[in-house]
């Protein structure tokens, strides 16, 4: 049986013995962040914040199985803050979840409603003339869930049926802003909450496409709203890192209405994404301290490369920056890639790893 089959659904249980220790934790990262973005002036929270949007368009697509480019993604947020000239973007499903990115987070403050859903929908997926976009799923084949080959698919998940939908998704709004949960501080009931709420939305799967990415961004729209103010955090990029345990235990708690492993599981998830967006600010602020320091030492080219190698974030530049890849980014002769990076290495800019043909070099931040 699927948790809608249930006589009791859509009547969750829970224990919440760990979920008072994972909110005790998340509030002083929670805090930290906080305490990290008052320190940061107006430009760097705006690169921050795009920073964020730009991983989170990025791995929540990727988690359904999209890829796209990170600078088309970039360059189609940019587009919509108006904050550089614009940019023709071709791709059009990068065009989408980076103008949904902007909407969710502009809307934080607002009240959640069916229409808000349903616009969420229509800006994500307008692109796709195979899909209904803003309207929920009709029709009378069942909506499952399905991994494998043709022929020998496993069917994970079946959800209640379309005709159930409108009703099933109006029964969810009066959960959202009726329910009372057995906490009592602020932040538990927000961990609590998003967790449900991507749980409740995920199982009534009231869409033909696009469930998964609504439904996490529904999941951080319920977090930021719990907690008063708008979270820093990509929920997506902590859920790709290990994408099987979050279908596994998405599965296993569509099987019963006890999700007592599913609220422990998405809260230390919420945990660890505000740890990486920790992490990512202070990346943020090295790099300001970086330009600070260096920033009129170094010529047009070597400024040019830098910022390339910086534009990959924590991860750094795959690789690390070799010769030949200087020479492709600043289009200059080899002599004189060779003289800038020897004297970037000099400078302490760069660390040399390898020698002769081999060499390259990794940025000191």
């Amino acid at each position: 049986m699927y948790n809608w089959q249930h006589k009791e659904w859509p009547e969750f249980t829970y224990k919440i013995d760990r979920l008072h220790d994972i909110a005790i934790l998340f509030a002083q990262e929670f805090g930290l962040v906080n305490g990290l973005v008052l320190g940061l002036n107006e430009e760097l929270k705006q690169e921050t914040v795009i920073e964020i949007l730009i991983s989170e368009a990025i791995k929540t697509s990727e988690i359904e199985g999209e890829y796209m480019s990170r600078e088309d993604v970039m360059s189609s947020i940019k587009n919509n803050l108006g904050i550089m000239p614009a940019v023709i973007v071709k791709d059009k499903r990068a065009s989408g979840i980076a103008k949904l990115m902007l909407e969710v987070n502009q809307d934080m403050n607002q009240h959640l409603n069916l229409e808000k859903i349903l616009s969420w929908h229509k800006i994500l997926m307008d692109y796709d003339p195979k899909v209904n976009a803003g309207e929920w799923r009709k029709g009378t084949e069942p909506m499952q869930v399905v991994s494998g080959a043709y022929g020998r698919e496993v069917v994970h998940y079946e959800a209640p049926p379309s005709e159930n939908v409108p009703a099933e998704i109006e029964n969810f709004m009066n959960w959202y802003h009726d329910s009372e949960f057995p906490v009592k501080d602020h932040i538990s009931k927000a961990l609590l909450k998003s967790a449900i709420a991507h749980l409740y939305f995920e199982s009534i799967h009231p869409f033909e496409d696009g469930n998964g990415r609504i439904g996490r961004l529904l999941a951080e729209f319920t977090l930021s709203q719990g907690l008063k103010s708008s979270a820093l955090l990509s929920m997506s990029k902590t859920i790709e890192q290990d994408k099987n345990k979050y279908y596994d235990q998405l599965k296993l708690a569509q099987s019963s209405l006890d999700i007592t492993d599913w609220v422990n599981y998405f809260a230390q998830l919420i945990l660890d994404a505000q740890k990486d967006a920790k992490e990512l600010i202070q990346f943020t602020l090295r790099k300001a301290r970086f330009f600070d320091q260096y920033g009129k030492q170094l010529n047009e080219r070597q400024l040019k490369a830098i910022q390339r190698m910086l534009e990959n974030g924590i991860n750094g530049f795959e690789g690390g920056m070799t010769a030949k890849k200087y020479i492709d980014i600043t289009k200059t002769s080899k002599a004189t890639a060779t003289r800038d990076l020897q004297e970037l290495h000099k400078w302490g800019v760069f660390i040399q790893e390898g020698a002769g043909r081999s060499v390259k070099y990794k940025l000191v931040l």
